[in-house]
């Protein structure tokens, strides 16, 4: 099956326009490879460095690392976690200094935050043993939740969802009660995109009871988040998504002021106590956010994000946002005019108020779909079961380079069909 000329060439200069209009266009040269004919639709998994972080990384390596040695601990190293969280508080995550934090992985930052506010609620009301989570929450988020359960005697209280959409407050209502310790949910969920009502659903979790924990790690850089204004309890996120960290760069905890004095983490170390070098006989926990800390902070994997978060509050988030919202939705007409005939069908939200920074399309030979692509220099990812997710960073991806990569898909569709 072709398709008709004249549809590419209306699309290739509406993406020239398109193109010529974006007033974050010249953010797409900051950063490594985007001079490059390679397609990536893979930054909500892992995004582009930018060149500023070659040279942090090299300069530290040389200059504080190789230069000032173990006095960079006593220089800079020991307050980076927390000058770093409150810059993605400031600019990312709406959250006054002092409640975010840089620490481990995303796993153990969930872990140790989800089993604190747990075990803070089944303290206070002893009736209070369930964990709300969605069927369609991202795999560790619920194997992290039953494992906790498991653990503390608790009990794991399943929210159906359409995996093409998400959690909607009508589900959550029914699901929270006088018996839920803890509503777990994602706020960009991570296989169709839903962008949740924060508001609403936060709002539902606390008029039951309950304590709230956001997942971020698909909204934080891309889509405006309010932690103080609409009332979170607790929150993590990745930074190697739209923040740019780099492979496994640590992820950050954001605790509202309030709540920082009742949570006791269970991950007892050093870095979290109240006189880190006092080595004293018995784990006193500090004041605020170093609490949440346990062992060495990894410094080298968060410098990179420093040069993410700076190229942010330039932009601007709603700007990121507005144009977040224009790919996605020129991906959303690529994909009716060249995919839709082919039978592809589109797995997230049409509304782009309901929908964050990627779109999932489906279609039976996706997963085979995705490897010809891959040696193709067209990175999107897949995933089950017949999801072909397409992630687009607002700062760093064009829309000439969302149509070949979307062109190239279509392709790659013809070619499986050919056999």
């Amino acid at each position: 099956m072709t398709t008709d000329a004249g549809t590419i060439e209306g699309l290739r200069a509406e993406a020239s326009d398109l193109d010529a209009a974006d007033q974050l266009r010249t953010f797409r040269a900051e950063f490594v490879g985007s001079e490059t004919p390679l397609a990536y639709f893979d930054g909500n998994s892992l995004g582009r460095p930018p060149r500023a972080s070659v040279e942090r990384l090299a300069r530290f390596a040389t200059d504080e690392w190789g230069g000032r040695l173990i006095r960079g601990w006593d220089e800079s190293w020991m307050q980076l976690p927390f000058e770093i969280g409150d810059a993605i508080g400031r600019i990312a995550i709406g959250a006054a200094p002092g409640q975010t934090v840089i620490g481990d992985s995303t796993t153990v930052l969930l872990y140790k935050l989800v089993r604190a506010a747990f075990d803070a609620q089944h303290d206070a009301d002893s009736a209070r043993v369930e964990i709300v989570v969605d069927r369609d929450n991202f795999p560790t988020d619920r194997y992290l939740v039953e494992g906790i359960a498991a653990e503390r005697g608790g009990v794991v209280r399943w929210v159906e969802v359409d995996a093409d959409a998400g959690v909607i407050g009508a589900a959550l209502r029914d699901a929270v009660g006088p018996e839920t310790a803890v509503v777990l949910l994602s706020h960009v969920a991570y296989r169709s995109g839903y962008l949740a009502d924060a508001a609403e659903l936060t709002r539902i979790a606390h008029d039951a009871g309950a304590l709230i924990v956001w997942d971020l790690c698909h909204s934080a850089g891309s889509v405006p988040v309010h932690a103080d204004a609409q009332g979170f309890d607790v929150a993590i996120g990745c930074t190697y998504k739209y923040l740019n960290g780099g492979p496994g760069s640590p992820a950050f905890a954001y605790v509202a002021a309030h709540l920082q004095d009742r949570l006791a983490q269970p991950i007892q170390g050093w870095m979290g106590a109240a006189d880190v070098f006092a080595m004293g006989p018995r784990y006193q926990p500090a004041k605020g956010m170093r609490r949440f800390l346990s062992g060495t902070p990894p410094i080298v994997g968060m410098l990179a994000m420093q040069d993410t978060l700076a190229m942010i509050e330039r932009a601007g988030i709603w700007a990121i946002r507005r144009k977040s919202v224009a790919l996605t939705e020129y991906a959303l007409r690529i994909s009716d005019a060249i995919l839709a005939p082919l039978g592809v069908g589109v797995a997230s939200p049409r509304d782009a108020e309901r929908r964050g920074g990627h779109v999932t399309l489906s279609h039976p030979s996706m997963r085979a779909v995705t490897a010809r692509l891959w040696a193709e220099d067209v990175i999107p990812d897949f995933r089950f079961p017949d999801g072909l997710r397409i992630g687009l960073s607002p700062l760093s991806t064009g829309f000439a380079e969302t149509l070949d990569g979307l062109l190239a898909v279509r392709d790659a569709l013809v070619a499986e069909s050919a056999g």
